[in-house]
């Protein structure tokens, strides 16, 4: 056996060194025009293999069905596989899927697995090797095309409300922020914005500005063509006295507005309640439901007047018939005006209580000085008037009259301490008590002061003692005084300025024709400018301390008139007088005199006459 294996491994040595010694004959070599016949020029050229026609369209029908070019800026579409907390995963068809962020989808929270989203190629390959793609940029390459579409068509559209904005919000619509107008959020007005906030919401595109990139969307327009359809037809019912059910959608200072299903009304705030109110959020609040009387309307009946105390009897049908004249009632300040103020005696039932009628004093104030809105003050009913619903009332008939037994209480001559409430330019009222003025006439207010004007003298508000100097009980007047209250001081000083008197004073004042000098608190004298002369010719000045004699005195009129220059001029009359008869005497003893002469004349008639 071994033999025989060792001669086929010499055989088969053998055989292999002859196939190696053989030399190799290609198919060209061995059969030249057959391998011409069957060569591939194209493959020779083109350096691949020639593709049949109808394979290639098969080809590039698949390649057109299925292959995204990525290197051009287009918009594709591509299908949602899967979502995660932070990313969509998006196939668009390519080597790799593509990854978007959820934020991009905000507008669409309804976003799921199998939707159909455009998207734009925005990184082909990042470092990790992933495709990343951007819906937000394919939307704002088709927006502008979707919003112009949507507002010829008139399409409604989905937005996104991202924030507040002055005016209105910002709303995200095709990826476009689009401006939503406060006005046009709704039909009725909003209090609340934020609570549109982070909301997807319809919209409807009503102007865009190509210029300035600018879209304006309305959400109110939705729901106007339904409410204009309600309007009509609630209009077309509308008749006077027709009671409607409706509710508060705007409350103003001069009214409340009144949604009746479409159709707003006005309440006027007179129209609210029979009793007087400052403000209509006192009777109604915001979308309270509440009946109302159509009281009016226009023409085209778009504006309604509606009516709510209409719907109650009024409260002067109400009033008891007992309530008569001389009752007293109870009731609330409600209004004050210059003249008087009101008084809700009922609910809706109101008196006025003039201001005389607050006081039995003759001097009128304010009505504010008496009474303050919301006092509860009781009245007496003084007028009563139910057809033409009117009532006025008095205070002051509750209080017994002070003028009833005035000459006891306030005799002339009495005195008697009172409080000054108001001047005029001829004298001062002074309240004696509640009901009881009196005037005294500037005139009365000083013994010796030249007094202006009251207010020189005393304030309003200020204790004074007076005098009753007249009183009139049927004409309710009594003249006071004030300084008949102190002895006269002029009777004293009648006879201390008295004529050629003299006093020593210093020069007050220089005025006009003179100057004056001050005696004391109550006299100041008026010296004439002729009379200020000193002994050596020179004029006395301001400050200058002198004597003066009293040339007038006028007790009456409180005028007193002094000179300086009369002081040294007496005693220059008195010297010359004294001289004179000092002449005179040496004169009679150094000649006869007159009398001396008629003694010698008699002596010789008689003689003569033959008398002894």
């Amino acid at each position: 056996m071994a033999d025989k294996a060792k001669k086929v491994e010499a055989e088969a040595q053998v055989d292999a060194a002859a196939v190696k010694e053989a030399p190799v004959v290609s198919e060209a070599q061995a059969n030249p025009e057959k391998f011409l016949a069957d060569f591939n020029w194209h493959n020779y050229q083109e350096g691949i293999d020639e593709v049949e026609d109808s394979q290639l369209k098969e080809f590039e029908k698949l390649v057109s069905e299925n292959f995204v070019d990525t290197l051009d800026d287009e918009v594709v579409e591509g299908e949602v596989i899967h979502i995660t907390d932070r990313d969509a995963i998006i196939d668009i068809n390519a080597k790799s899927e593509g990854v978007i962020s959820l934020n991009e989808f905000r507008y669409n929270p309804d976003l799921k697995v199998g939707d159909k989203v455009e998207v734009l190629i925005d990184v082909r390959e990042d470092a990790t090797g992933q495709l990343v793609l951007s819906h937000r940029k394919a939307r704002v390459i088709k927006a502008w095309d979707r919003v112009i579409k949507a507002n010829e068509t008139g399409e409604i559209v989905n937005g996104f409300v991202k924030c507040r904005t002055k005016g209105g919000m910002i709303v995200d619509v095709f990826g476009i922020e689009a401006f939503l107008p406060g006005s046009q959020i709704d039909v009725k007005p909003i209090r609340d914005y934020d609570q549109y906030v982070n909301k997807t919401m319809e919209f409807k595109v009503v102007k865009i500005n190509h210029e300035f990139k600018n879209v304006v969307v309305s959400h109110k327009a939705l729901i106007e063509a339904d409410i204009e359809e309600q309007k009509k037809e609630i209009i077309g019912q509308l008749e006077k006295g027709q009671v409607l059910e409706g509710v508060v959608k705007n409350i103003t200072s001069y009214g409340v507005f009144i949604d009746l299903g479409g159709v707003d009304g006005l309440v006027h705030i007179t129209d609210l309640s029979w009793s007087r109110i400052n403000h209509p959020n006192e009777i109604v609040e915001l979308d309270q439901k509440l009946n109302v009387v159509i009281l009016d309307f226009d023409e085209d009946k778009s504006r309604i007047q509606l009516g709510l105390k209409q719907l109650s009897k009024h409260p002067w049908d109400a009033l008891g018939e007992n309530v008569a004249v001389g009752d007293k009632v109870k009731g609330k300040v409600v209004v004050i005006a210059d003249y008087g103020a009101f008084i809700e005696v009922a609910e809706g039932v109101e008196g006025l209580v003039h201001v005389s009628e607050m006081s039995w004093s003759t001097h009128l104030r304010s009505a504010n000085d008496f009474v303050k809105v919301g006092d509860e003050i009781d009245a007496q009913i003084l007028t009563l008037d139910r057809e033409d619903r009117k009532m006025s009332l008095g205070i002051k008939q509750l209080s017994a009259d002070p003028w009833t037994d005035i000459t006891t209480k306030y005799p002339v001559g009495s005195k008697h301490t009172g409080i000054v409430r108001n001047f005029t330019n001829f004298g001062v009222f002074v309240e004696l008590e509640e009901g009881i003025d009196g005037l005294i006439y500037i005139s009365d207010l000083s013994w010796t002061k030249k007094i202006k004007h009251p207010s020189e003298f005393c304030n309003v508000g200020d204790n004074l003692d007076v005098v009753v100097l007249e009183l009139d009980v049927e004409g309710r007047k009594l003249s006071l005084g004030h300084k008949q209250t102190t002895d006269n001081p002029w009777d004293k000083y009648e006879t201390e300025f008295a004529l050629d008197t003299t006093h020593t004073a210093e020069i007050a004042e220089v005025v006009d024709k003179g100057a004056t000098i001050e005696f004391n608190e109550d006299i100041v004298a008026f010296v004439p400018s002729r009379h200020l002369e000193k002994e050596d010719g020179k004029m006395l000045k301001k400050g200058d301390s002198a004597e003066f004699k009293i040339i007038e005195f006028n007790k009456e009129f409180k005028r007193v008139v002094a000179s300086h220059t009369a002081i040294f001029k007496a005693e220059e009359m008195a010297n010359v007088k004294a001289a004179a008869k000092k002449q005179a005497a040496q004169a009679a003893e150094a000649k006869p005199t007159l009398g001396d002469a008629n003694e010698a004349l008699q002596a010789l008639k008689d003689k003569m006459d033959g008398k002894k």
